[in-house]
């Protein structure tokens, strides 16, 4: 196995290890329990990349398009966060902790979106809401309203992507050799 997939796949495990720590965590009254392993996730991260600094930008911007996002969601009254909140009126922690780790994925395992927004507005439109769902079934969140839910949560992730996708273009701190869109070329 080439070191561009090993990095691939541990990029995706290291994604659900800590989706499942931040839902689960929230579910069952541990808000916090993501925290530790999205501050690994992005550690890890950031000391095998090129430009730790660049990447640190991209979980940045990230962190704050969750905020906004999220936090919207929650004053729609269309999703109720039941744990996590910290700050009122202020996205939960492990919802912002679940945005720093995806953008780890954004210049590995989603860097072939790269270039393509129409692909990554609908990859955005179909996932995001997807991610959410399986919260809800795991209960981390309620969807208080599941049809407006579902529709704000693909709209916002369709434009979310392409977005997120531009600014790990302009914020990418990876080795080219680590990227999938890289091992794809190559293939």
């Amino acid at each position: 196995m080439s070191n561009a997939k090993l990095n691939i796949m541990i990029n995706v495990v290291s994604l659900q290890l800590g989706w499942f720590a931040c839902v689960l965590g929230a579910a069952n009254g541990w808000p916090w329990l993501g925290l530790p392993v999205v501050m690994a996730v992005v550690l890890v991260h950031t000391t095998l990349v090129r430009d730790a600094a660049k990447e640190l930008r991209l979980v940045a911007f990230a962190v704050l398009l969750g905020a906004v996002f999220d936090s919207a969601l929650m004053a729609s009254g269309w999703i109720d966060y039941r744990n996590g909140i910290f700050i009122p009126g202020l996205a939960p922690i492990w919802i912002l902790a679940m945005w720093a780790q995806f953008a780890t994925t954004l210049n590995v395992s989603m860097a072939w979106l790269k270039g393509r927004p129409l692909l990554a507005a609908v990859t955005g439109a179909i996932g995001g809401p997807m991610s959410w769902i399986a919260g809800a079934k795991l209960g981390a969140i309620d969807l208080v309203e599941p049809t407006a839910a579902v529709i704000a949560l693909a709209v916002g992730w369709a434009a979310a992507m392409p977005l997120m996708m531009l600014m790990a273009e302009r914020f990418n701190g990876v080795e080219p050799e680590t990227a999938l869109e890289t091992s794809e070329q190559a293939a």
